[in-house]
């Protein structure tokens, strides 16, 4: 195989097992979103939802899948920003990194403030103390050894794979009619409109907030670089993880919709709550709660592992400040880790002191921009292939109808895009992320501009 030249060398960590690494990925693509935000989903497209958390799934298992062979291709080169610089330059990775890096350290911000509001109605302390607490409890977690943050994520997820699981069984056997009285499958979701009762339009509008709520799962291949066998791990993990994903959401969804009237769902509220009521399941409430925290959790254990590796890589290639680059003696990058922190608090601050104001406008300059990215890594997927002489592309690379597949995935995430920008609700979001990739584009501009002059 002809290797892909001016990918630099990650230095290996035998810390993260492929157990983790899975577990990971969970961390990342499985949170509240799925919990409490489907809710407003299914109120807003009602069945529909179902195809849009599939439709979603593919497009992200697509991804997964492009990632993944990049990485089998040329194992042990960092993060996915490392293959975007090798295809496409250093300008293309300094964007793609920092809009990355932006977009988690507001979910940072976010998930500590969600966090505190469930902990403030059992503790009873002020939010931005909680916060505060929950960041700080998670930093430590961070700066200890990798593999102590990677158990810490493997429990927390596992308890979020866990909950999903005892749902699509506990809904399964009621469809069944195995316990409780049931229903007949199909009667909710014929009902009151049937599978489309806002038309294809409201299907298409709640796409970019299903694909938010499946976002992350793309931090498996950032911790594969972190574990004995790179390409071994990831190559296992991103062949079977978008279809889990699928299966999870997808499942879940479903059953909802046909356990209760998808017009009886409260958008704000956890329709798996209302589910497990109407299956007359005991304590769906609290548990909920319990699993919602858990989510959140990690959620932002996963978000303040991501940007610290983020932005020690960037400085490793002069596109953040050198002392991001320092790592401690268990491989953390002790001083991102602690910048990040700081800066998550200061997001989850916005948000009390300024939360139609500062903290609103974070939320909309990040809302999109994992859409630029993710277009980056497909583009990339098509460079770094066509580099790898013919008669050895089937040695690393499965994906089949190349490149007609990779350009139809770019066309799905054109296509949520244009969605954002034709609902007047998230219209505001779709300019304020471009604003955002601009700014982060002219960043780069002048930091040649100055290291010429310098």
């Amino acid at each position: 195989m002809t290797p892909v030249r001016n990918l630099p060398s990650a230095r290996p960590v035998s810390s993260l097992r492929q157990r983790h690494i899975i577990m990971i990925a969970f961390g990342g693509a499985i949170g509240a979103g799925l919990f409490v935000g489907s809710s407003a989903v299914i109120a807003a497209a009602g069945p529909a939802a179902l195809l849009a958390f599939a439709g979603v799934g593919l497009l992200v298992m697509l991804i997964m899948r492009m990632l993944g062979e990049m990485v089998v291709a040329n194992p042990g080169k960092g993060s996915f920003i490392a293959y975007i610089r090798a295809a496409h330059g250093p300008a293309a990775a300094f964007t793609a990194g920092w809009l990355y890096w932006f977009f988690w350290l507001v979910a940072l911000g976010s998930e500590a403030i969600a966090g505190a509001i469930i902990l403030h109605e059992w503790i009873g302390l002020p939010v931005w103390l909680l916060a505060t607490a929950l960041i700080v409890a998670l930093e430590l977690v961070n700066l200890a050894a990798v593999h102590i943050f990677g158990e810490c994520e493997f429990w927390l997820s596992l308890i979020k794979v866990a909950s999903i699981l005892f749902f699509i069984a506990a809904g399964v056997l009621y469809l069944a009619h195995v316990f409780a009285p049931g229903v007949p499958a199909m009667w909710n979701p014929a009902r009151a409109g049937g599978m489309f009762p806002h038309g294809m339009a409201a299907m298409v509008s709640i796409v970019p907030t299903v694909l938010f709520a499946m976002i992350g799962s793309e931090i498996a291949t950032v911790a594969a670089g972190e574990s004995a066998e790179p390409a071994r791990n990831v190559g296992r993990v991103t062949r079977t993880l978008g279809l889990r994903l699928v299966a999870f959401n997808s499942l879940s969804v479903a059953l909802i919709v046909m356990i209760v009237p998808w017009s009886d769902v409260v958008p704000g509220q956890s329709p798996f709550v209302q589910a497990m009521q109407v299956m007359g399941i005991p304590g769906a409430a609290p548990a909920m709660r319990i699993v919602v925290l858990t989510a959140i959790l990690s959620c932002m254990n996963s978000s303040l592992y991501i940007t610290s590796r983020v932005m020690a890589e960037l400085a490793g290639h002069g596109d953040a400040p050198a002392l991001f680059r320092r790592r401690a003696d268990q491989k953390a990058p002790v001083n991102a880790i602690m910048a990040n922190s700081v800066a998550g608090a200061l997001v989850a601050f916005s948000s009390i002191l300024a939360p139609g104001t500062v903290f609103a406008f974070l939320l909309s300059c990040s809302g999109g921009v994992m859409l630029l990215v993710y277009s980056l890594i497909v583009t990339a997927y098509v460079v770094i292939r066509r580099r790898v002489p013919p008669d050895e592309q089937r040695l690393f690379f499965s994906i089949p109808f190349f490149p007609a597949l990779n350009f139809m995935t770019l066309g799905g995430v054109a296509v949520i895009f244009a969605a954002m920008l034709l609902d007047h609700a998230q219209r505001p979001v779709a300019v304020a992320s471009l604003g955002t990739s601009f700014f982060f584009i002219m960043a780069y501009g002048a930091r040649r501009w100055l290291f010429r002059r310098g």
